[in-house]
């Protein structure tokens, strides 16, 4: 009888999967203890739902006592060229590589659950499909199945691909032979803790969620800590400055999946357009897109930081504008911009000027603090 993984693996690669690896989805690890001391440590930071859902997190069979084997896919999303060059212009805004495209999560969870009929129909056991929006572990999966390990940066890192895999699991409750696990290459290179413009990792395999900008950017609902408003650069969505670094990229490649490549207004886009942008133009214009998810004031808050560190003194009517805007968030992160872009005496002349915006206390608080 021929190998189910050599045909799971073909059917896969017709899917547009870069690669199909098998692990053990019931042997026990230590990923889960891992995980409650990041927690206990109050490094998920606003990330709540970690917390609620840690003993599910802990372990497969923890969220799902049946599995037993788990298909680990990767599909590549590499760039074209080196993202690094983009992070240091602050006239345009930066957005990750991985949401440049449309949402991975729609991309890959179609094929997964074809795959996984086909996994089932096969092997007549039960399958579940998961891309990360369930209390499932992938990268300690993924390193237990060989598609690459967890770097220093916490990141999953293969020597095919470099850092760019988005990952997708089918669990089933069939057992298949698993694949050799992958170890560590990272050696003596910490390219990627150094690279981290806020100092995020508190040691090697170690991060800090509350001081990451992907963190910020995308999962932290209000103001920022003042502390890394600077740091953020131009950053609007995401960071890449620790992936992008690493040595294994030279050996990737672009990524060849159409609906994951980078769309024309998601590479260095003009920060006015952006800080214009309402609700439905912003919905429009990241139709399908993860951006989409964090809503259009937590976006244009993001926009204002970045303006307020462009040193673009054309961008003051931009900010000035924004004070004005009928979400707090936004309007304190205007003011902050402001006080970025604006000598002493004209920001205190702007504030005077009676462009407070409402006077709710979080503003208030913004104008007080840059005066």
């Amino acid at each position: 009888m021929s190998d189910p993984r050599d045909i799971l693996r073909v059917q896969a690669a017709g899917l547009g999967f870069s690669v199909c690896r098998f692990a053990s989805a019931s042997e026990p690890w230590t990923a889960g203890e891992r995980l409650a001391h990041f927690v206990a440590a109050g490094r998920h930071g606003d990330m709540g739902w970690m917390e609620t859902t840690l003993e599910r997190r802990a372990h497969p069979t923890a969220m799902w006592p049946d599995a037993r084997t788990a298909i680990v896919l990767g599909m590549n999303y590499g760039p074209d060229a080196d993202p690094l060059p983009e992070m240091s212009d602050r006239s345009a805004g930066y957005i990750s590589v991985y949401a440049r495209g449309d949402d991975y999560h729609e991309v890959i969870k179609g094929r997964l659950k074809t795959l996984a009929g086909q996994v089932a129909a096969r092997l007549g056991a039960e399958v579940k499909v998961f891309v990360d929006t369930a209390p499932l572990m992938e990268k300690p999966l993924a390193q237990r199945a060989g598609l690459g390990w967890q770097g220093k940066h916490t990141n999953l890192l293969s020597r095919e691909h470099g850092n760019w895999l988005f990952l997708g699991v089918i669990l089933t409750a069939a057992e298949i032979e698993p694949d050799a696990a992958e170890a560590e290459h990272c050696g003596s290179c910490t390219a990627c803790l150094t690279a981290c413009p806020t100092n995020a990792f508190p040691g090697p395999f170690q991060l800090d969620a509350r001081r990451c900008l992907s963190y910020l950017t995308i999962e932290h609902a209000g103001p920022w800590p003042v502390e890394f408003r600077a740091l953020t650069g131009a950053r609007i969505y995401g960071c890449d400055d620790c992936l992008a670094v690493c040595p294994w990229n030279k050996f990737a490649q672009g990524g060849r999946e159409a609906r994951l490549a980078a769309r024309e207004a998601s590479i260095s886009p003009r920060l006015e357009d952006l800080a214009a942008l309402d609700d439905p133009a912003f919905r429009a214009l990241f139709s399908k897109s993860p951006i989409k998810r964090i809503g259009r004031d937590r976006f244009v808050r993001n926009v204002l930081y970045a303006i307020g560190n462009s040193g673009d003194a054309a961008l003051v009517a931009v900010a000035s504008r924004l004070t004005a805007d009928a979400s707090p968030l936004v309007r304190g992160a205007a003011v902050w911009a402001l006080s970025r872009l604006l000598d002493e005496r004209a920001f205190a002349d702007l504030r005077l000027s009676g462009q407070a915006g409402e006077a709710d206390a979080g503003v208030l608080a913004e104008w007080a603090r840059a005066a």
